[in-house]
């Protein structure tokens, strides 16, 4: 296993399409939910906790070896927001074009073929982070390092604020990043016996109605 890999993988360089999206940083900066970076703090943190931690055990699973159609129907049931589903899916199938250029897989060619359309993002990582000769635990931390790293960068973009405040969030969140990946891990390990019962089902009903409304907006800079 090569840890290289995982740094490859996490970078935000990775033509994985994740540049055009802001976790739903454009929605909260538009209803005044962020405004700097205290309050940049507190939503990266809310985010980890539910969708990121929902991100980090599907990829884990899927690192493991769970069925990906199970874990697709999985990651649609716990994303009610029409706009987040369709969003999800259209970074899983830029990762999926990525991860098939960077680390050919038959796993992924199966998946491309299965998931025209793309399969939810944190299914594809896990998936791809197999391919790329890395475990569950290095998949759940790129998903849950993702979760918060691409507000923290659109927020930059949106607000003008100084990439040191935004990479200090980062920085400071790092114990808790450590906390959802092990709890990640470990929901993906019961999957064998418990099915996809087994992993998260953390909720943000502010992310969802935020997703909602940033879809209806004419003009935006992110796609979601």
């Amino acid at each position: 296993m090569s840890r290289a890999a995982l740094l490859v993988l996490a970078d935000g360089r990775f033509p994985a399409g994740g540049h055009a999206h802001s976790g739903g940083a454009e929605a909260a900066v538009r209803a005044g939910r962020v405004t700097g970076a205290a309050s940049l703090a507190d939503f990266c943190r809310g985010r980890l906790h539910t969708s990121g931690l929902v991100a980090a055990a599907l990829a884990a699973a899927a690192a493991s070896g769970a069925d990906p159609a199970e874990l697709d129907a999985a990651a649609d049931a716990r994303t009610p927001s029409p706009a987040l589903r369709s969003a999800a899916r259209r970074l899983g199938r830029q990762l999926t074009r990525a991860g098939r250029a960077t680390w050919p897989s038959a796993e992924l060619d199966d998946l491309a073929r299965r998931f025209p359309k793309g399969a939810h993002q944190p299914v594809v990582l896990g998936l791809l982070a197999r391919a790329a000769g890395l475990g569950p635990e290095d998949a759940a931390y790129c998903a849950a390092y993702e979760s918060v790293s691409g507000p923290a960068s659109a927020t930059v973009r949106l607000l003008s604020l100084d990439p040191f405040d935004a990479t200090a969030v980062l920085a400071r969140l790092t114990p808790e990043l450590d906390r959802v990946a092990d709890r990640a891990v470990e929901a993906a390990r019961r999957v064998p016996e418990e099915g996809t019962d087994a992993l998260p089902r953390a909720s943000a009903p502010l992310l969802e109605i935020g997703a909602e409304a940033h879809a209806a907006q004419q003009v935006r800079l992110f796609a979601s």
